[in-house]
């Protein structure tokens, strides 16, 4: 009777003990180190419209004489990381998804249920389901704040104040983090860390007429963002920030899918560093002054390979007078199109004459977010590429130039990439 009572008080304590083991995987790992088990085969996938760029080394800087004696290109040789890129640049109507995906999200937080959901921490999220009924007349009187009112109609027309589309998002300062004052004094908590921003996000469309002194422009100004027949050309009149949020928005709404269909998320959009554009611009022709090869402006029958200003400003030489649509010219070795001419485009480095001298040979970048009050000079981000206003010279692989991150331009648009995760999207996939 006793011996029965002692075997089942040890059957008690042993059967946690199993399943304790049990949770451990020591009965299926037989106690070998093996790495977590169940996790899912993975690689990477292709984001819609891009082109991989393969890992590689190239000699970055000036590929022919430096004409205006800038030395801000000095040649050095540096090797990038894999990653995905853009094969155009971002066109207006990809540009207006995010525009109208701010605008509807506004619009659902001031509609309220059953336009948002409760999540269970209390909070609110939109909930896309159910699609807005812009006409029904209790809709037209909660979204009021979202149209022109009073003086600023026009033509008795129910517009849109796109100064009201403002994209607010949050992001970690990992440069700032990683201050090596953090190291033996870390903060008690990452917050100090998040960054919000809250930006407008409709592109300068009067940037058309600012940009050009006693230029008719106005037809630019006032369709070229709106209308069908722009909806392949590149966006203009968007600003750093701007494309920052851009690249931010893409990756929520591409990670959030992923998310949702239990896949695993993938690294952020972003806009390219210098490094990573000359290389793709270069596609693997090492020292070549365009992304043709070169060294000429136009091919065996005569015709321009890019959108610029031809000669002495004869725009319509190469077949296009302002920007043209984005593929209009054929792609370089990689597969992106308008790497030179079309319009400029940001890159995510902060502009400094002098960085050649100091930037890393891998991965060379160099950033500073430069606050609203800062000085000017320390507001400049460098552009690449050279667009339909810009003589040759600014076309090349290795020409560097800036503008100032809060301005938008008629000759400025972006491109976002992604960096690749793995050795090579040739691997195999990988089990882990």
């Amino acid at each position: 009777m006793r011996f029965s009572r002692k075997i089942k008080i040890l059957v008690i304590i042993a059967l946690p003990l199993m399943y304790l083991l049990e949770g451990c995987g020591l009965s299926s790992t037989k106690g070998q180190l093996v790495g977590v088990k169940g996790r899912q085969a993975w690689s990477h996938p292709m984001p819609y419209g891009m082109i991989n760029i393969p890992t590689g080394t190239y000699h970055m800087g000036q590929s022919d004489q430096d004409v205006v004696y800038a030395l801000t290109s000095r040649p050095m040789q540096v090797t990038v990381q894999s990653f995905f890129m853009d094969d155009t640049e971002i066109t207006n109507n990809e540009y207006r998804q995010f525009v109208l995906w701010v605008r509807d999200s506004i619009a659902r937080k001031l509609l309220g249920d059953p336009y948002v959901k409760e999540t269970e921490d209390g909070g609110e999220i939109v909930n896309w389901d159910p699609d807005i009924d812009w006409g029904k007349t209790e809709n037209t009187e909660a979204l009021a704040d979202l149209y022109y009112q009073g003086d600023d109609i026009l033509m008795n027309k129910f517009e849109f104040n796109t100064n009201k589309f403002v994209y607010t998002y949050k992001w970690i300062d990992l440069n700032e983090a990683a201050q090596r004052k953090y190291v033996d004094n870390p903060p008690s908590n990452r917050s100090k860390f998040i960054k919000t921003e809250s930006i407008p996000i409709y592109p300068d469309t009067l940037c058309w007429i600012r940009d050009f002194t006693y230029s008719f422009n106005e037809p630019l100004t006032q369709m070229y963002f709106h209308h069908p027949a722009y909806d392949d050309y590149p966006v203009v009149g968007v600003n750093w920030r701007q494309a920052r949020a851009f690249c931010s928005w893409r990756t929520q709404y591409l990670n959030d899918y992923y998310l949702e269909i239990g896949y695993p998320i993938v690294n952020p959009f972003r806009l390219p560093t210098e490094a990573e554009w000359e290389y793709a611009a270069r596609s693997g022709r090492d020292f070549s002054p365009f992304p043709w090869g070169g060294p000429y402006l136009r091919n065996s029958k005569g015709c321009f390979l890019a959108n610029l200003k031809p000669l002495r400003g004869n725009y319509m030489e190469d077949g296009g007078f302002y920007p043209v649509r984005v593929t209009s010219y054929f792609p370089n070795d990689y597969g992106l199109y308008c790497m030179a001419g079309n319009v400029s485009e940001w890159t995510d480095n902060a502009y400094s004459e002098s960085i050649s001298s100091v930037i890393d040979d891998m991965n060379p970048y160099y950033y500073y977010d430069a606050k609203k009050n800062e000085q000017a000079t320390q507001k400049r981000k460098s552009i690449r590429g050279g667009s339909w206003k810009d003589v040759g010279y600014y076309l090349q692989n290795g020409v560097r130039a800036y503008e100032y991150q809060d301005t938008g331009k008629s000759y400025l648009g972006f491109r976002c990439v992604m960096t690749f995760m793995g050795r090579s999207i040739k691997d195999k996939k990988t089990s882990f």
